[in-house]
């Protein structure tokens, strides 16, 4: 029964977020996933500071989240992008010219129907850019103090539109500081932005990000398994009731002797409907795979997944072997592998 679990008992064991040995490869493929989970985070921090706009500098530095995301999640839900970015370090000079009087850049903008300053201190810089901001890649995983440069930059995306440079720069899609202290604007701003986000993202993302899971998978049974067995990724499996040229195709094909192991891999952090197309098939393709002595088994995580129940069910009970994704049920996986193909060469 360990091997043939119910979707309670898959989420019993599931993490529902990417593992952090793999983080810094999906944080390279796509940060989406990453902004999702501390999306409510971000919304607190925006919540809580709506008395005054520097407010918000003590309020991150008072939360649990990295200077870093929460600039990620300005970049993203204002669609001020790396080029933007690079684009407003060149124009820096012209967009803030310095103060006559002061001899200092300043941005002036309107907060709760009053007129406030913000005076940089850090830019301009040379060589503006997501790496310089640690917003890229690698970096957007490792938390980062809250510094000058992020604050300037934090100052620019929340009230650039609403500013006297409101026209330059691409600047006036800058404007959620508008809302800061406001619950439910925030709350259905950023959730709403959010699912157009997702929606953009999640299908140019799906394939590299699925490629990571497989992989991993792949690479977790090579290194449990003995030579005697063959463990291929993006396997197929010949079948006499199936296209005898292509095969039935599988994440990871595992064989041993004659007998064969399918193993589909979905881990998904965002949901998509990749996951109720597996399902639809799945009764199907067990029986062709059962009917000439091989399994099927899937290996099914992330918190996108486990908001479509109907499909996971349907693949929990149309399967030979479920588990999550942690390494103790990968270890469920290989037993059962081991179990099933274990007296294939006699």
């Amino acid at each position: 029964m360990k091997y043939k679990k119910t979707l309670a008992d898959l989420e019993k064991v599931a993490i529902k977020w990417w593992p952090k040995t793999l983080e810094e490869q999906v944080a390279q493929s796509s940060v989406i996933p990453k902004l999702i989970q501390t999306q409510d985070e971000f919304i607190s921090i925006l919540k809580l500071s709506g008395h005054s706009p520097e407010q918000i500098f003590s309020v991150i530095e008072a939360s649990q989240l990295a200077p870093n995301i929460f600039l990620k999640h300005l970049v993203v839900l204002a669609d001020y992008g790396g080029e933007l970015i690079k684009r407003l370090g060149k124009e820096f000079n012209v967009v803030f010219p310095r103060d006559a009087k002061t001899k200092t850049r300043r941005l002036q903008f309107i907060f709760l129907g009053k007129t406030h300053h913000y005076t940089f201190k850090a830019l301009p810089v040379t060589g503006l850019s997501n790496a310089k901001l640690k917003i890229d890649g690698k970096a957007i995983v490792k938390a980062t103090p809250l510094d000058d440069l992020h604050k300037d930059l934090i100052m620019v995306l929340l009230f650039g539109g609403v500013s006297t440079a409101s026209h330059m720069a691409a600047l006036e899609r800058c404007d959620l500081g508008g809302l800061m202290g406001k619950p439910h604007e925030i709350d259905l701003y950023v959730k709403q932005k959010y699912i157009q986000v997702s929606r953009i993202t999640t299908g140019a993302s799906a394939n590299s990000l699925g490629q990571i899971a497989q992989i991993y998978v792949a690479n977790y049974l090579r290194s449990q398994l003995d030579d005697s067995y063959t463990v291929q990724s993006n396997g197929k499996v010949k079948l006499k009731s199936y296209d005898s040229e292509t095969g039935m195709p599988f994440d990871v094909v595992v064989k041993r002797g004659k007998r064969i192991v399918g193993v589909e891999v979905s881990f998904q952090v965002t949901s998509n409907s990749v996951i109720e197309r597996k399902a639809a098939l799945a009764e199907d393709r067990l029986a062709q795979m059962s009917k000439e002595g091989h399994y099927i088994a899937y290996v099914l995580d992330g918190a996108g997944n486990f908001s479509r129940g109907s499909a996971l069910t349907t693949l929990c009970q149309s399967s030979d072997c479920t588990v999550a994704y942690s390494a103790g049920e990968l270890d469920t996986l290989v037993d059962f592998i081991q179990g099933k193909l274990n007296d294939s060469l006699r």
